[in-house]
């Protein structure tokens, strides 16, 4: 194979990956280019380099081939830099001045319902000592090993075990204050809601998701994920508390929903600024992205973050150490959301109504 006809086939390829989730559709095989930004950018910079050193530019086709791959590469970039070390933080460290009793370390860990070693996760929670942990896929069986392993270090929890890969555990060792179990888009799918009482005496509102992703056997819009993360959006910027969000998203941090859930929810991300920490897929070296996610409102601040080890599941833990410094709120408050942004968050709350009361009428009529 001539390496010229290949490059110029790559680049070809690399717009149509490039323009295929700027279409304003749901569909699944649309929102899955959402993920790759990260290694379409390091593909289109290579063969850019290699085009320019391995070829003379002569000829305006060249030319034009080479502005192709430029744009493309620069549109990429331009997506994953704020999770690059080179933008600035969305959220500050905490200053010396912190009330110490303020601070906490969150983690959320999806443990694949099928993995048989819960002592990996066991040893990795005692290792790393979270105050609040939130698990994903966990079924009874998941359950039991939890309860069994760390069930004493943590007096307060919430227990939703289902065997549809959508069961989730909330485990505190701070006061959980009215926690709710909440099926905000399907009556199979829960989200856990509750206000923490920090050390300090403070109260922070939690919500803790894992919203189905668009798949093509049984789910093939992305309506139910997007409605559910618009919908938390809405909680987070009616509360009256500091909210964390925490969860997995099954979303990337850079793709259109995340960012619309950021924005509407006024929100900030611990990742922006520090690095891309991804979590999944954890068995693979090369196609790895962050589905794992953890957005705070604009009084709290990040001391550090990280992804925990390997756990035998397709994730890896994620987790962020947070200070609350409410007199500094205003220097990282987020700019509101436009009537745009906030029109769109509600169509697509909209949609999933529509989306499903048109699938009751089907089965109904199907029976």
């Amino acid at each position: 194979m001539k390496l010229k006809p290949f490059l110029q086939g790559f680049g070809i390829l690399a717009v149509v990956i490039t323009l295929i989730p700027l279409i304003a559709a749901d569909f699944w095989w649309i929102r899955m280019f959402d993920y790759p930004h990260i290694q379409l950018t390091l593909l289109t910079l290579t063969a850019i380099a290699a085009y320019f050193f391995r070829f003379e530019i002569k000829s305006w086709r060249d030319y034009t081939f080479m502005a192709v791959l430029v744009a493309c590469f620069i549109f990429q970039f331009a997506k994953i830099y704020p999770y690059t070390p080179f933008a600035p933080y969305d959220i500050g460290k905490p200053t010396e001045a912190v009330n110490k009793e303020t601070g906490f370390m969150l983690l959320t860990s999806n443990v694949l319902q099928k993995n048989k070693e819960p002592d990996l996760l066991i040893a990795e929670m005692k290792k790393l000592n979270p105050d609040v942990a939130v698990f994903t896929e966990t079924d009874a069986s998941w359950n039991d090993a939890i309860k069994s392993g760390l069930g004493s270090d943590y007096p307060y929890k919430v227990e939703v075990p289902l065997d549809n890969t959508y069961g989730m555990i909330l485990y505190s060792k701070l006061k959980l204050i009215k926690p709710q179990v909440k099926y905000v888009v399907d009556d199979s799918i829960p989200s856990i809601h509750a206000e923490i009482e920090l050390r300090s005496g403070d109260r922070i509102q939690l919500h803790a998701i894992h919203p189905t992703p668009p798949m093509p056997q049984h789910n093939p819009s992305s309506s139910d994920r997007d409605a559910e993360m618009m919908k938390t959006a809405f909680e987070a910027i009616d509360s009256d508390l500091p909210v964390v969000v925490i969860g997995d998203f099954n979303d990337v941090a850079w793709s259109n929903t995340t960012s619309l859930f950021q924005s509407v929810g006024e929100l900030l991300d611990v990742r922006k600024g520090r690095s891309f920490y991804n979590t999944f897929n954890a068995k693979s070296l090369i196609m790895r992205w962050s589905l794992d996610h953890i957005f705070v409102s604009e009084e709290f601040r990040v001391e550090k973050i990280g992804i925990g080890s390997d756990i035998k599941s397709d994730h890896f833990p994620f987790y962020a150490e947070l200070y609350l410094q409410k007199e500094l709120a205003e220097e990282q408050k987020p700019e509101p959301a436009s009537e745009s942004e906030v029109k769109n968050a509600k169509q697509q709350i909209a949609d999933e109504q529509t989306e499903n009361a048109e699938k009751g009428q089907n089965g109904s009529s199907n029976q």
